[in-house]
């Protein structure tokens, strides 16, 4: 189940809550959820409770519990907890992580795209600046993996700090990189640095990530090691940081197109390339270790989150290179 998966199984619980008549406030369009806060437990947290308890006349803890009692034994949820003053602390079941690799096996390049924005039609036109033309050529790319139509519609204008150097190639991986990693009322850092080979460079990190999730494919074939065999038969790894990445990107593609801020997946990017940087080394044999269903469910994971980092980077307009 993804945060998105869950937004959703939550937002449908307050229907039914008010469809019940246990609430009486207006459906959100929408439900957030994110990481438990210092002092939350679980997998995820919602605050929705505490939105809906003024226009429902009625206590956070109360809304939270009729919410609880309606998403408990929903498919994919263990447990909730309500902390606080009424915040939902949701446990999903042992077998998410298994679910999301084979979701993310099934959907490839795919994996996050939507529906989301479907029935939405714009148009972007950016004129002659740099920045502005790669900002709408990438927005458009966003929004189409949600569903939205860009051929015709309402004409929006990217609205971007310019970039000092307009001689830039537009296509090149590092001006794209650096035109799309700032938000857009912040002026971009363009320059050699990001031509560098090291880790000091978050655009080769995330690419060098991503090779490395290749090579860690090659190498495990030589070893006889291989994910053919269905997710769910293989034992869930203790990787919350890469695990959450991967389960985030759907919203995190979702959000970037609706808010028209690019930036916010290059961000994830990096987050991702982190986190499977800091788990690769787990990934294979050591020294006289045998291979082992444990490392064929890190391969896995290590090579879901490979799909993730070439499905983003296409999404940028920025190669992937398998070699790197």
């Amino acid at each position: 189940m993804t945060p998105a998966d869950l937004s959703r199984t939550v937002l449908h619980a307050v229907r039914r809550a008010v469809a019940d008549g246990a609430l009486d406030a207006p459906v959100p369009e929408s439900v957030s959820v994110e990481r438990p806060r210092p002092g939350g437990c679980g997998d995820y947290a919602t605050n929705v409770a505490l939105r809906l308890a003024g226009p429902a006349h009625q206590p956070p803890r109360a809304v939270a519990e009729a919410l609880r009692d309606r998403i408990a034994g929903q498919p994919g949820i263990a447990s909730i907890e309500i902390t606080g003053p009424g915040f939902l602390n949701i446990t999903l079941h042992s077998r998410a992580q298994q679910d999301l690799v084979e979701r993310v096996r099934q959907q490839g390049a795919a994996y996050g795209h939507s529906r989301q924005l479907a029935g939405v039609a714009v148009r972007f036109e950016a004129g002659e600046e740099l920045r502005a033309r790669v900002w709408a050529d990438v927005l458009g790319r966003l929004l189409r993996s949600q569903g939205a139509e860009t051929e015709d519609g309402e004409v929006e204008r990217p609205h971007v700090v310019p970039a000092t150097d307009q001689t830039q190639d537009p296509a090149a991986d590092a001006t794209r990189w650096a035109l799309l990693s700032a938000a857009a009322h912040d002026r971009p850092r363009t320059g050699p640095h990001l031509l560098v080979q090291h880790e000091s460079n978050p655009l080769f990190t995330v690419r060098y990530a991503h090779a490395r999730s290749r090579a860690l494919s090659r190498n495990a074939g030589r070893l006889g090691i291989t994910t053919e065999q269905p997710a769910a038969e293989q034992p869930t790894v203790d990787a919350p940081a890469l695990t959450g990445a991967i389960g985030d990107h759907p919203a995190v593609l979702a959000s970037a197109a609706r808010l028209r801020a690019p930036d916010r997946l290059v961000r994830h990017m990096e987050a991702t390339a982190d986190a499977l940087l800091s788990f690769q080394h787990t990934v294979l044999p050591l020294g006289d270790e045998k291979p082992s269903a444990a490392h064929r469910s890190r391969l896995a994971l290590a090579e879901a989150a490979g799909t993730v980092l070439a499905g983003g980077l296409s999404l940028l307009g920025i190669s992937a290179p398998d070699y790197l």
